[in-house]
């Protein structure tokens, strides 16, 4: 007789219903069970708090959650666009809207909440929308395009988020709040009215205190709205983002006890009035009578009800931390606690500027007991108050709040936490858990502590056991960063020099490593040290950059001209056409609008290049840790939707820094309108037009490891641009490490894009003149090192195949026909006494 296989069907699958997925699969369950998981919308799980990120770049595919290969690893049936329609408890199944029955042995509702929208005449207006769901998105970024003005109704969390979305579309955007301050949930009146100050800052307008009455259309549109004080206001569109009520009604309907202000009733174990039904997240009534609207305790409901259906023993879900840290309209904003102060004989210790549209406030029983707190502006320390939240603090309040400068420094470690504190309450993870790792991606990777909204990174790597020896090499006990602004201010020109100075005391005199040489070439070249091949600089390049030429897995090197921006004319084509066909040469586009000629032998590298310098052309540095291309579109010039001359401009920035040597690669690319045809949102920096000027994109990469570039600015003019640009690159320079992408510094840089936008958008460390004067100085000083190499018969005499015999080529280095091309004829040993060729042929 076969064994019963049980079923569980999940429905609704939004953050929380896919980490019960997780949670069963941790469990294996999923070896075990057959899961059904309905979903409504036509996605799976995505970032429901990343939600407003679409805005700045991210498409619906970086904000899933779901990792690749997932379902299929797991065995997991998904079901998108068909949620259920029914439950029959008595016979067990559940209908989907598709008309497919599902038998169930365990039904597990995850249907989240639904947008409330007040009950005012013309809420379903045209341009009238809800902000909850990637479709909401699309359809306002859509709506938004014939607008002018637009109107969130709602000062809370989503409503904030909504109100950065409309004014980063361009729209002269309201926030109207019915409470007497913008979250009021979060924050008290103190935190609330520097909020306020530093929202009007940003040019949105407020109005608190007052409530919409109606929504006034003309021919079905929106054209305004009437508020409860008397005053009317004039817009093109409005958001309600008023709150969430629980979706309950798939539970009403199959006679499931619901709470009497909504919410699917359910015990400590997430079970509800069935025994064979569970509900988490924020349908859930949970237990100690409370609706949870954070994503936190909704994961923790998740995990509950995974160990119950996997019948784990479990402590059960009684209550969560409704802390939370958010950067709103990139202002910091966090609560923890009792942060409005409601335990008798609370006390409260504020520190508030309004000047800088700081406030932050602690509340502290009369035994000294941290009860809660909010921070506004700065919410720096929120990853250390939280946990110590409901202990004495080592260190008096008044420390914890005061600025560096204004009182004692307080120096307050995650040391001071207990090994039981919370540092992760997106996933419950605490400081002892943390302690067992030894890198923050072995952290995300146990413990998922710093997956979720990542306001506990900076904790968590604080916790994490630092390196014992940070230095680059066995040569140099210091970082790259460290070593360049040695050589900076020194005025370091060699590397013999810099060893015998900053050296180890065994590496002094000696010749280097093959980590430091090309590491420290790189850094005196970025500082404009001459021709890269004079001298000892020759010693240091790899062997790329040795021949300023990259070589091919047969011994040839390929030659690649810079083509700025891509543009052509046809008289360089037919130079390039030339070259290959008289040396013989294998043509290729490359993905940065370039032409690449494969199987140069190095003793033809000079001759090729005469002829392509005679021509216009110079090095695409295409062998070097340094400028590649910058991509372009055609745009506005020939393209219909085009709103800036995006070639122009990648033209411009292409020719500013050529040869700038960096630690890593640098790939960049322009976009003459949002339709972002030249992926710019891929590269190490990225700009896309708009309407008003340019949007600036850093950190992105597309290679291995694919990452989205940030938006570190946006409607830069011309200049502003070029400045941001130039400061970018030269913080880069002069902080990455050895062969680290953009991408990866961005995410190691502590404080991240918040922090690079201070030192280079508001020159908060007083850097931007100098890095400025930096870039102005490759600007001047750059030379072209093809025709460098030309000019000068001495350094021409490296370009051989032998040294004893400069003018016989190297006979290993061969081709074969192909395409009417050639490839290399590239010789393998094999397991017999002869060799062979690829072509087959034998010797």
């Amino acid at each position: 007789m076969t064994a019963h296989t049980p079923t569980i069907v999940l429905v609704g699958h939004g953050m929380v219903g896919q980490r019960f997925l997780e949670a069963l699969a941790d469990r294996g369950v999923t070896e075990r069970a057959r899961i059904v998981v309905l979903c409504e919308e036509p996605r799976p799980a995505y970032d429901r708090v990343q939600l407003t990120s679409y805005f700045s770049g991210k498409t619906p595919d970086d904000l899933s959650m779901v990792e690749a290969g997932f379902m299929e690893k797991h065995g997991i049936e998904l079901y998108v666009g068909d949620p259920a329609e029914s439950v029959d408890r008595e016979a067990r199944t559940v209908t989907a809207r598709s008309g497919q029955v599902f038998a169930y042995d365990s039904l597990v509702l995850a249907t989240g909440s639904y947008p409330f929208v007040p009950p005012v005449p013309g809420k379903d207006a045209r341009g009238c929308f809800v902000y909850r769901t990637i479709e909401d998105l699309l359809a306002i970024e859509d709506y938004a395009k014939t607008a002018t003005t637009g109107a969130v109704v709602g000062g809370g969390l989503l409503g904030l988020e909504a109100a950065g979305a409309l004014k980063g579309l361009g729209l002269d955007t309201h926030v109207v709040e019915f409470a007497p301050r913008l979250m009021p949930v979060q924050v008290d009146e103190g935190g609330g009215a520097a909020l306020l100050r530093t929202i009007e800052k940003m040019g949105l307008t407020v109005h608190t205190g007052t409530g919409t009455q109606e929504v006034v259309t003309t021919d079905g549109a929106v054209t305004g709205m009437k508020l409860s004080d008397g005053s009317e206001l004039a817009t093109d569109m409005v958001v309600f983002s008023a709150g969430v009520r629980p979706r309950d009604q798939l539970a009403r309907d199959c006679g499931l006890t619901v709470g009497e202000r909504g919410g699917i009733a359910v015990d400590e174990l997430c079970r509800t009035s069935d025994p064979a039904v569970f509900a988490i997240g924020e349908c859930a009534l949970a237990s100690d009578g409370r609706v949870y609207g954070l994503v936190a305790p909704g994961y923790e409901m998740a995990q509950t009800a995974a160990s119950a259906i996997a019948d784990e023993t479990v402590d059960g879900f009684t209550g969560a931390d409704m802390s939370t840290k958010l950067k709103l309209l990139g202002v910091d904003v966090a609560s923890f606690g009792d942060a409005h102060g409601t335990a008798e004989g609370c006390l409260d210790v504020v520190y508030s500027d309004s000047r800088s549209g700081v406030y932050k406030k602690l509340v502290i029983s009369g035994d000294g007991v941290l009860l809660g707190g909010v921070l506004v502006g700065d919410a720096e320390q929120y990853g250390l108050l939280r946990p110590l939240t409901g202990s004495v603090p080592p260190v008096s309040p008044e420390q914890l709040v005061l600025p560096a400068g204004t009182g004692a420094p307080v120096a307050l470690g995650p040391s001071a936490l207990p090994d039981d504190a919370v540092i992760c309450s997106c996933h419950n993870v605490t400081k002892h858990a943390i302690g067992q790792c030894e890198s923050l991606a072995e952290v995300k990777k146990c413990t998922k502590a710093g997956t979720g909204c990542g306001s506990c990174v900076k904790v968590i790597e604080k916790l994490l056991p630092a390196a014992k020896d940070k230095g680059l090499c066995g040569c140099f006990s210091y970082t790259r960063s460290e070593l360049y602004e040695i050589a900076r201010t020194l005025r370091v020109t060699s590397f013999a020099a810099l060893l015998d100075s900053h050296g180890r005391d065994g590496a002094k005199g000696g010749e280097g490593c093959e980590v430091c040489k090309p590491t420290v070439g790189s850094i005196l070249a970025s500082l404009n040290n001459g021709y890269i091949l004079d001298g000892e600089q020759a010693s240091l390049q790899d062997t790329n950059d040795h021949f300023l030429a990259n070589m091919q897995r047969n011994g040839s090197y390929s030659v690649v001209p810079r083509i700025p921006g891509g543009e052509i004319t046809p008289e360089k084509l037919i130079v390039i056409g030339e070259v290959a066909r008289d040396f013989g040469l294998y043509t290729k586009i490359t993905g940065g609008q370039r032409i690449d000629l494969f199987g140069a032998r190095v003793d033809q590298l000079p001759s090729i290049w005469t002829r392509l310098v005679d021509a216009g052309f110079e090095s695409g540095h295409a062998y070097g840790k340094s400028l590649r291309t910058v991509k372009s579109c055609v745009g506005q010039t020939w393209c219909r939707y085009g709103v800036q001359d995006s070639v122009k401009m990648a033209i411009q920035l292409e020719l500013r820094y050529r040869g700038l040597r960096a630690p890593h690669k640098l790939k960049s690319a322009v976009s003459g309108c949002a339709r972002e045809c030249a992926e710019a949102q891929s590269k190490d920096f990225g700009i896309i037009a708009t309407a008003n000027g340019w949007n600036l994109y850093v950190g992105g990469n597309g290679g291995a490891t694919p990452r989205h570039a940030d938006l570190l600015a946006q409607d830069l003019s011309d200049a502003e641009l070029v400045r941001l640009i130039d400061r970018f690159l030269m913080f880069y320079i002069r902080t990455a490490d050895r062969l680290e992408r953009t991408s990866t510094w961005l995410e190691r840089l502590e404080g991240g894009l918040d922090h690079l936008k201070d030192v280079v958008v508001h020159d908060s460390l007083g850097l931007c003149d100098e890095l400025e004067a930096l870039m102005a100085a490759h600007v001047e000083d750059y030379q072209d090192e093809w025709a460098q190499t030309l000019d000068d018969p001495d350094r021409l005499r490296r370009f051989v195949s032998f040294v004893n015999a400069p003018d016989a080529p190297d006979p290993s280095v061969r081709f074969v026909p192909e395409r009417d091309q050639i490839k290399p004829d590239l010789t393998i040993l094999t397991l017999g006494p002869t060799i062979s060729t690829l072509e087959g042929a034998s010797s």
